[in-house]
């Protein structure tokens, strides 16, 4: 901003403190003012105007717009639902409110009695018959034309964000009735909603770099949590059957237009059911939400059109690799000194602990993911990079796992889980050996874990999805900051 513009707001701000001052020495501090008596919304009001024609109703809101002159001013008032045009007369208010009112700002909110009527131009508006002050705006907001536009600063006051870019209210009303919608179904299927520590002494259930703390009395370092599912699982083990949770995680890594540090997802896990089962739920789940955001299940996405209709494409990633590829690791299946060779080839980058099932993986990421656009579950994964899944039956080095990949990224993951508990041991082991090479997103042993598993698990099968990848998908919005109300930021060096 530059300084003209900074004396001109500190000029504003002066001014508009003075105006209130003048109201709370005569008596009406608009600070006093408790609550309201609004009995209506605009957007009932705007989308129902017959019903609504002539009758007296009250609304409340913030003044966006104030324009005319003289003895005849119009204001655009805006509540939670949108926009509704308000008339104001010397005439019906009297010196006193009218004169007052004149003296008003942009962004001062306002409670508005009247009658509803059309004007000349058609539009639906309220004819007010006495308006009071609310609350009073003390600085102002963004100017008119040019609006909130900086992204970082968009992120920052996201409530002045909201106020002047109305598609922003649009996109936090949609993710809300998106994981309404997620709750309702699997409520309606049985499922026990649950909730598990966010603190944890031990990183598990993903692959990632966790946020470390520190427990005072306990003297005691410990996680935020990366993931809830060895949680979710013993639950299992305790006999609920069919659990989830809808939470934030911690992942203290890179943030881009995908990942953001703190995020949320859903897990969910069922006994007696496998990665089919999870495949069903899934398509269900991104198909309902589609439909209660948006009306519909086909979208477009960043300019590109998508179909969420049911059922999804399915491909196993060893034909994903051979198709956009060109290469057939089932002609070698398990070889690490061929699938080496393989990725000198394509110029992959592999580390020396690399095995076949990692270098097919890497492989996939590079060749792969930039064609998935149609929403697709790619299947049977390497079990290098899956310690937690059950291997596939008749192929000891995959696993049946899942993930469910939309504009070229990934949405879900779901596996047919482990219930093994000494083949459980033995990844953890390696996961461990991992952590020893140097890999500090390997996973820990999770005794307790463990534990439970050696009581009995029955075949289950889980999925994890992001919710925030999921709304932008459904709110075409292109970065993760813009379907996260406060997004993490840098603080402003001062």
């Amino acid at each position: 901003m530059s300084q003209q513009n900074n004396v001109n707001s500190s000029s504003e701000v002066q001014v508009r403190r003075e105006k209130l001052a003048n109201m709370q020495s005569s008596g009406r501090d608009p600070f006093m003012v408790n609550t309201s008596d609004r009995n209506t919304y605009a957007k009932d009001i705007t989308d129902n105007f017959e019903s609504f024609d002539g009758k007296e109703v009250i609304i409340a809101g913030r003044i966006k717009s104030k324009r005319g002159k003289g003895k005849v001013m119009f204001m655009d008032l805006w509540d939670v639902t949108g926009k509704i045009q308000i008339f104001a007369k010397f005439d019906d208010l009297g010196e006193e409110v009218y004169s007052d009112l004149k003296k008003w700002d942009v962004g001062d909110i306002a409670e508005v009695k009247g009658f509803v009527f059309k004007t000349q131009m058609g539009e639906t508006s309220i004819h007010a018959t006495g308006i009071k002050m609310l609350a009073k705006s003390l600085l102002p907001l963004p100017e008119k034309f040019h609006g909130l536009k900086d992204p970082d600063l968009r992120y920052r006051q996201r409530y002045v964000d909201m106020i002047m870019n109305p598609e922003v209210m649009e996109t936090f009303k949609k993710r809300t009735r998106i994981v309404s919608e997620i709750r309702r179904y699997l409520d309606d299927a049985g499922y026990f909603e649950v909730e598990t520590p966010v603190l944890s002494t031990i990183a598990g259930g993903a692959n990632a770099r966790p946020f470390i703390t520190h427990h005072n009395t306990l003297d005691l370092d410990m996680y935020l949590r990366i993931a809830t599912e060895l949680y979710l699982k013993r639950l299992i083990v305790g006999g609920m059957e069919k659990v989830y949770e809808i939470g934030r995680l911690f992942r203290n890594e890179g943030m881009d237009v995908k990942h953001n540090p703190e995020f949320t997802t859903i897990e969910l896990y069922e006994a007696y059911t496998d990665l089919r089962g999870m495949m069903d739920r899934t398509e269900q789940i991104v198909n309902r939400c589609c439909m209660a955001a948006n009306g519909t299940d086909e979208i477009e996405y960043q300019g590109e059109k998508i179909s969420l209709k049911l059922p999804f494409a399915r491909m196993t990633m060893m034909d994903a690799v051979k198709q956009y590829a060109g290469v057939d690791f089932s002609s070698f299946m398990g070889d690490t000194e061929k699938a080496k060779e393989v990725a000198k080839e394509l110029n992959l980058e592999v580390k020396p602990t690399d095995t076949w099932g990692n270098i097919l993986n890497t492989a996939f990421e590079e060749f792969v993911e930039e064609n998935l656009v149609q929403p697709t579950f790619i299947t049977e994964y390497p079990i290098e990079v899956s310690p937690l899944t059950k291997k596939l039956e008749g192929n000891p080095l995959l696993v049946d796992r899942f993930e469910l990949f939309v504009t070229r990224r990934e949405l879900a993951n779901a596996y047919t889980e482990l219930n093994d508990p000494i083949d459980q041991r033995a990844r953890f082991e390696h996961q461990m050996m991992l952590r020893e090479a140097g890999d500090d997103e390997a996973n820990e042993i999770d005794e307790d874990f463990l534990t439970a598993l050696n009581y009995g698990m029955a075949p289950t099968g889980g999925m994890g999805m992001g919710i925030d990848r999921l709304v932008m998908l459904l709110t075409d919005s292109a970065s993760i900051r813009d379907v996260i109300i406060f997004p993490t930021m840098k603080p402003i060096e001062k």
